[in-house]
């Protein structure tokens, strides 16, 4: 009698028919591929494809959506507003270290509204220096400014109240603490805020140009979900003969609406951030500089009087001239040009006109309405009128009258210093006013974006199952 092979041993039938048995995954696919061979098959791959294509544009679009729309809150919310506190922070200190000087040159009893003055300047850059270290973040150059300057600040102050306490007993030693405290001011503490405004400033940039960067993956996906839909559709005629297939009219519809949006929302709020950084956030940089140059031209002032020709120029062309003198001369031409420097970009400024290139005719040319330059204008006038003073005091000075030279310079009507009171009251109103044109457009820019992630989701949903729905219709008619 025979006897059946042993089942599992080696080189048994049993044990080849496992052996031969094909993976799983394997007859998956071979499945697939022979179903795809047939027209039902074809369809439901041709269905599946077209809703994951319009599933991904949607995806993609709300993603790079999002990330341009919290890059326009950071600079509408986060960036500018640090950019405007550490140039605030910097005027400030300027503004102090002027103060200092007009008030040791008033005497021994300096005016009361003076000294107020520069203890609210110390006061503000302390303030502004807490709320910067609590908010500025991953910039280690910005942390790093920030320190040094809570470092120096008090070491600065120290200096002035020596000098102050000097000034008051009428010790000449009085006026070398002041020129020590105006050194650490100009040497260590304006370059520290100056570095910190520009790291702030960078920031500003990169979160600029994340805003208004293109979205191209989403519309390199919806341009692709759209040509699908189109071959589809194309094929359903030539099969079929019939014009349109509902759900994938349906389909292609709404991925164009939301290509549509996408392409016009972002092309919007680039132009509102355009807006928002040519007329606001560059008009903003170029009138704090000028509103800083201004205070340093006043400081260079007061502090010519004060050194009384101590401090000269070591070297190059200006070389044994006053100090001062020739930073308060460079200053000015900063803002307004030199008279007479001839034609072109270093064309010299007339009366009422700032010179091509200087400070306050780009502060003009930012400025999209006569709002905005109606300040301008009237600061160069009174920059002009402030240069015409200060020649009077030079003159006054270097003939050996220094109580007349100082009248002209802290007195009131008519001295240097009342021309610099309403310089910088100029400046601020300009940038009041440029402040309130970023905030216009900032907001109009990021809000051209509102509501389009969640929107192009939801066409995408309903795009992706109304291709489902065409490509079953067509299905139905193989049952």
């Amino acid at each position: 009698m025979a006897h059946p092979p042993t089942t599992g041993a080696a080189g048994s039938p049993a044990a080849g028919a496992l052996s031969g048995r094909r993976p799983a995954w394997r007859e998956g696919i071979e499945r697939a591929r022979a179903a795809a061979t047939t027209e039902p098959g074809r369809l439901r791959l041709i269905g599946a494809v077209l809703a994951a294509l319009v599933v991904a544009f949607g995806a993609v679009t709300a993603w790079q959506v999002s990330d341009r729309r919290t890059a326009a809150d950071a600079v509408a919310e986060h960036s500018q507003p640090l950019s405007a506190a550490a140039a605030d922070i910097y005027r400030s200190l300027a503004d102090a270290d002027t103060t200092a000087a007009s008030a040791f040159l008033a005497g021994g009893q300096e005016p009361a509204e003076v000294r107020r003055r520069y203890e609210a300047d110390i006061d503000r850059a302390s303030k502004l220096l807490v709320r910067a270290a609590a908010t500025t973040d991953g910039s280690a150059t910005a942390r790093e400014e920030i320190r040094r300057i809570n470092q120096l600040l008090p070491v600065y102050t120290g200096l002035v109240e020596s000098a102050r306490a000097n000034n008051r007993q009428g010790l000449p030693l009085g006026s070398a603490y002041l020129r020590y405290a105006n050194d650490t001011m100009r040497e260590r503490l304006l370059p520290a805020a100056g570095r910190l405004y520009q790291a702030e400033t960078a920031r500003l940039g990169e979160d600029y140009g994340e805003a208004k960067s293109w979205p191209w993956a989403a519309i390199g996906t919806g341009a692709a979900a759209l040509a699908a839909l189109g071959w589809a559709q194309r094929r359903d005629f030539l099969r079929t003969n019939r014009v349109f297939n509902r759900g994938l009219l349906a389909s292609t519809a709404a991925s164009a609406v939301a290509l549509l949006w996408l392409v016009a929302g972002h092309a919007l709020a680039r132009a509102g951030l355009d807006d928002s950084d040519r007329h606001g956030a560059q008009s903003l940089h170029v009138l704090n500089e000028a509103r800083i140059d201004s205070l340093r031209a006043r400081g260079d002032e007061n502090l010519t009087l004060v050194a009384r020709g101590a401090v000269v120029v070591d070297k190059g062309e200006d070389k044994g001239k006053d100090a001062y003198e020739v930073s308060y001369a460079e200053r000015m031409a900063d803002l307004v040009g030199e008279p007479g420097a001839g034609p072109g970009a270093a064309a010299g400024a007339g009366a009422g006109r700032a010179a091509s290139g200087s400070l306050l005719a780009r502060a003009r040319d930012l400025a999209d309405d006569a709002e905005g330059r109606a300040p301008v204008d009237e600061a160069v006038t009174r920059l002009q009128e402030w240069q015409e003073r200060h020649k009077a005091a030079r003159a006054a000075d270097d003939a050996g009258n220094y109580k007349d030279a100082r009248a002209k310079v802290i007195g009131g009507e008519g001295s240097t210093g009342e021309s610099f009171d309403e310089v910088d009251k100029l400046l601020a109103k300009a940038l009041a006013h440029e402040q309130r044109e970023f905030a216009r457009a900032a907001d109009d820019g990021r809000g051209a974006l509102t509501g389009l992630a969640v929107g192009a989701g939801v066409l995408a949903a309903l795009g992706a199952v109304a291709a489902l729905l065409g490509m079953g219709r067509r299905l139905a008619e193989y049952r």
